[in-house]
């Protein structure tokens, strides 16, 4: 990121609502096999099949790169708004938004006519967290990523309540194992959901009977709506720094330099 995967892991807490979970009998630390072994009893106990759970934690070990880069974070930013904005909001950015929006107009209304959610912010969120899905949504194996920091004993719960969401993804047929990619927290598409808010939040927009956030553009677009909206978004209302909107905001991501920048890049795709 890249800043996207800064963001990230700024709000690994709090940029996506997580589903409420119950307290977890995997004991972090230890063996890793162990601790798989009774990951995958909790995961049965929630509706995942053994059929995917020995799928998945096949092979599996931990990724050293991944407790790597969690434990050098700093979860704050260090750069002003302005200097923030400055690499984010760009020219060539604007272009493709707008590109896009125009190529996707009639997607971007039904959204916002049903969302109430309006269509520059949409694209706004698109556009700064993968580039439209252009950019980087992350390479990483999301169950060996959240295996890994599930079995870390720092936020252990967290991340054995976004493993078992990650393979009710696979058990429900929205992605396939195999492509079940993100970035170094786990988040998933191309507006990097984690993986319980892609259970909670997910829209199956494209009507195929799937939620894709990696590939369907209805189902990314809608699902992003969506989230807003659950949370409290007010339609019609303004959105900017103050507002009860750009508190909702909050839900996507904590940090007030990020939501002022997504602010910013909306009212540059009004101009």
């Amino acid at each position: 990121m890249t800043t996207r995967l800064l963001v990230a892991l700024f709000s690994l807490f709090c940029a996506m609502p997580f589903l409420a979970a119950p307290a977890f009998a995997a004991k972090c630390g230890g063996d890793f096999s162990t601790f798989l072994g009774q990951m995958a009893r909790d995961a049965q106990a929630q509706g995942v099949s053994q059929g995917v759970i020995n799928q998945a934690f096949a092979g599996l070990s931990i990724d050293g790169e991944v407790l790597a880069f969690d434990k050098r974070q700093r979860y704050t930013f260090r750069k002003s708004f302005e200097d923030y904005a400055r690499t984010r909001v760009i020219p060539a950015r604007l272009k493709r938004a707008k590109s896009l929006m125009q190529k996707h107009a009639q997607l971007l209304a039904r959204v916002e006519q049903q969302f109430g959610v309006p269509k520059e912010l949409i694209m706004a969120v698109w556009t700064l967290e993968t580039d439209n899905g252009g950019g980087d949504m992350g390479k990483m194996p999301v169950v060996r990523t959240l295996a890994t920091l599930a079995h870390d004993c720092r936020r252990t719960e967290l991340f054995q309540g976004e493993l078992i969401a990650a393979l009710q993804i696979v058990q429900r047929g929205d992605l396939p194992l195999s492509d079940l990619k993100g970035a170094f927290a786990g988040e998933i598409g191309q507006t990097q959901f984690l993986p319980s808010s892609y259970i909670k939040y997910g829209v199956d927009y494209d009507g195929n009977g799937h939620v894709d956030l990696r590939h369907s553009v209805p189902d990314v677009l809608a699902s992003t709506a969506n989230l807003l909206k659950v949370n409290g978004w007010r339609r019609g209302a303004p959105f900017g720094e103050g507002t009860e909107n750009f508190q909702v905001m909050r839900e996507w991501n904590r940090s007030e330099i990020y939501r002022k920048t997504m602010v910013l890049f909306a009212e540059k795709l009004r101009e």
